[in-house]
């Protein structure tokens, strides 16, 4: 909803001022400029990005419609599902999380959070490194060292496909002067014309540098930067899953354990202790 008021804000405010400037709309469309800045950007951002890159910035530009999914809710369900797991493991062994990490898909603690478990990155980082801790011997250190070399990576690949498109939006005022230098050569070859159509190849010239800034800076490169930022969001997540599992290993109760989690949560979206402690011993 956000993505789609601050759209409209951008076309309202450029369009409403337009024509309280008594502009003409019907000059400002011109589908060559479109073709020529549209199709030049798209090519550039073809021939610098992987297909990977390219396959993740296509699938999320949609999740800009729903925007982040990291809010408080989320946060209240993660902690809750952690206290559970961690709960079960104090009462029952670690060997009781066993079959719940194998096949979350089939667990009764899991199944109820269904969000989660339809957070991939989410769901395997929570079951690979419970599964470390039941099937291995590692100790709190080597894992905290493990975790964040994965929370590295997965930061640095989560933000390509917003930084691709943000890389996108900085070349569009450039193709917009091609599409405008391209104009004038075509008013050029009109010159023996008459004033008023010497004055149309104008204005759709200026109209190519006009779209290839408004684009830029109104649309493609807040686009970007907003993909960054749920990118960014949802390391946070993995961060308090991260310090939950290591408080855990570290033989915190699965209460305090939890309460490191909800530490590294921003003040936006943490709840306080009671509320939180009342959610999680809600019955499910």
């Amino acid at each position: 909803m956000k993505f789609i008021l601050g759209n409209l804000i951008v076309i309202a405010s450029v369009v409403g001022g337009y024509l309280m400037a008594h502009g003409k709309l019907a000059i400002l469309w011109q589908p060559a400029e479109l073709v020529i800045i549209g199709g030049a950007a798209f090519g550039a951002f073809v021939i610098t990005n992987s297909t990977k890159v390219l396959k993740a910035a296509t699938a999320g530009v949609p999740g800009l419609l729903a925007g982040s999914p990291y809010n408080r809710s989320a946060y209240m369900e993660l902690l809750s599902l952690m206290y559970e797991l961690f709960t079960k493991a104090r009462k029952e062994g670690l060997m009781a999380l066993e079959a719940h990490v194998e096949e979350p898909a089939n667990s009764d603690v899991f199944n109820k959070f269904p969000k989660i478990l339809k957070d991939h990155a989410a769901l395997d980082f929570i079951t690979d490194y419970l599964r470390m801790i039941v099937g291995g011997n590692m100790n709190a250190m080597e894992l905290e060292n493990l975790m964040d070399a994965e929370l590295d990576n997965h930061h640095h690949t989560a933000a390509l496909p917003g930084s691709a498109i943000v890389t996108m939006g900085d070349a569009l005022p450039g193709f917009g002067i091609v599409a405008a230098v391209l104009g004038v050569i075509i008013t050029m070859g009109s010159i023996g014309g008459s004033p008023a159509e010497l004055g149309l190849h104008i204005a759709a010239a200026l109209v190519g540098t006009f779209l290839g800034i408004l684009l830029a800076y109104g649309f493609v490169g807040p686009m970007g930067n907003a993909m960054k930022e749920i990118a960014e969001e949802e390391g946070k997540y993995l961060m308090c899953i991260k310090m939950c599992i290591l408080a855990t290993l570290n033989g915190y109760s699965p209460q305090v354990a939890v309460e490191f989690g909800r530490k590294v949560i921003d003040h936006s979206e943490r709840p306080n202790f009671i509320e939180l402690e009342e959610y999680i011993k809600q019955p499910r």
